[in-house]
């Protein structure tokens, strides 16, 4: 399932769109104030963001430049403003793609399964001291292989596909098929502790994965 971070302050189309991406096996969380959207990304997690820009409280744009500078997340924002500067302004500043008001929402849809099928694609950043290999199922850090059950690979993969992220420990056992949706907390608490065991990590002052209380888990390394 892709979940959906709307923010648009039009409560009537917020509501459409809900109920009609909720169709394509999306699930969308909505939000009218800005504020309380960015608010929402510090403890729930996205695959994407659809932007208006002509918003309450905040601008658009701002909204943007803040998303982008702290969260590795697609944008695409849709707005009914025509001036050109605007689209400009938001590509520069992040987004990914922009989709004038009026549009079809089919065509919102079509964007939004395209934009994911690229994000599904991209590696790990080059720059990053971890680097994955699907084909072997392996993940190397400072170009040393780690030992790593299937298990502990596809958490850690999870992990660095959404950096900077607080996952919460049904998240990561709804979206890590070595291990089961029910498995319990104490399970998967058990295999991020071994994760961060061949880490290195220091669970006190944590390097890697930082343990968010009462919420699960975020990774801050590089």
């Amino acid at each position: 399932m892709i979940d959906v971070l709307l923010i648009e302050d039009d409560l009537e189309i917020l509501n459409i769109l809900k109920a009609y991406l909720r169709e394509f096996g999306m699930q969308v969380h909505g939000h009218t104030s800005p504020v309380s959207a960015l608010n929402s990304l510090e403890i729930d997690h996205y695959d994407v963001v659809i932007l208006d820009l002509s918003l309450p409280e905040m601008d658009g744009l701002e909204v943007c430049k803040i998303i982008t500078k702290k969260y590795q997340l697609p944008i695409i924002i849709s707005t009914a403003r025509s001036d050109v500067s605007d689209r400009v302004v938001g590509l520069e500043l992040g987004a990914d793609d922009y989709l004038p008001k009026p549009y079809e929402m089919r065509e919102l849809v079509a964007r939004i399964q395209s934009l994911m099928r690229r994000v599904k694609g991209l590696k790990v950043s080059e720059a990053s001291s971890f680097c994955i290999n699907e084909k072997n199922m392996s993940i190397s850090k400072d170009n040393e292989y780690l030992e790593l059950t299937l298990a502990e690979y596809e958490i850690l993969k999870l992990f660095l596909a959404k950096k900077q992220m607080v996952l919460s420990r049904e998240y990561i056992a709804n979206n890590v098929n070595a291990i089961s949706w029910s498995s319990s907390d104490k399970s998967i608490d058990v295999i991020i502790s071994r994760i961060r065991h061949k880490l290195n990590d220091n669970t006190k002052y944590p390097k890697y994965i930082k343990s968010i209380r009462g919420a699960g888990y975020k990774f801050i390394g590089d």
